[in-house]
């Protein structure tokens, strides 16, 4: 199965319902004086809806031309595209890139695409990369291995005098899950800030 075809079928079954925030986004970002925004892998459009909701331009992309056609049919003032960021990566800079749960059971060189985000972030932006930190007992890769927020930062390799790190955390939080089911997760937030303004 291609990963296009994955990634649709998963957001179809999800189609129903108002999706919600990533509760670490709204956590980090809710403080941040709206500008523009880059959502990646922005999946129901949760994070996206609810940035724009908050006064931020938001660009969302997805792998998945049924996530992105569900956020556009919401009618909200946000630039849904269909991106593979396997092979493509979406023009313009922004205050704030966020990557929420960017796994993929795929073939993905993710350290590669966190360094084009990288670049595309204004002086002053941030980068805000949020990783699971263990496998919740829904979660469909049960076998994965996590890397900790310093790996991730030092896999970016970006230029100290350049970047700075805000964050880099395990952080536990209660999770709800399919049919209501909750579970104690970890999380692993990295935050970077780029020199400016």
């Amino acid at each position: 199965m291609s990963a296009t075809r994955f990634w649709d079928e998963l957001h179809e079954r999800r189609a129903a319902g108002t999706p919600e925030v990533n509760a670490r986004l709204a956590e980090i970002a809710g403080s941040l004086t709206p500008g523009t925004a880059l959502d990646l892998g922005c999946g129901a459009g949760g994070d996206a809806l609810w940035l724009a909701a908050r006064g931020w331009r938001v660009t969302a992309v997805d792998i998945s031309g049924a996530a992105v056609r569900s956020l556009q049919a919401r009618g909200e003032p946000i630039t849904a595209l269909r991106v593979d960021l396997a092979e493509d990566f979406p023009e313009g800079t922004y205050d704030l890139v966020s990557a929420q749960y960017f796994h993929t059971p795929f073939e993905l060189d993710r350290a590669r695409v966190l360094r084009t985000a990288a670049g595309s972030v204004n002086p002053g932006g941030r980068l805000v990369v949020v990783d699971h930190g263990s496998a919740a007992p829904w979660s469909w890769d049960q076998d994965a291995e996590f890397a900790t927020p310093g790996e991730v930062a030092a896999g970016l390799d970006l230029d100290p005098a350049v970047w700075s790190i805000d964050r880099a955390e395990a952080a536990e939080r209660l999770a709800t899950g399919p049919a209501g089911r909750t579970a104690t997760v970890v999380d692993h937030i990295l935050i970077l800030r780029r020199a400016g303004r």
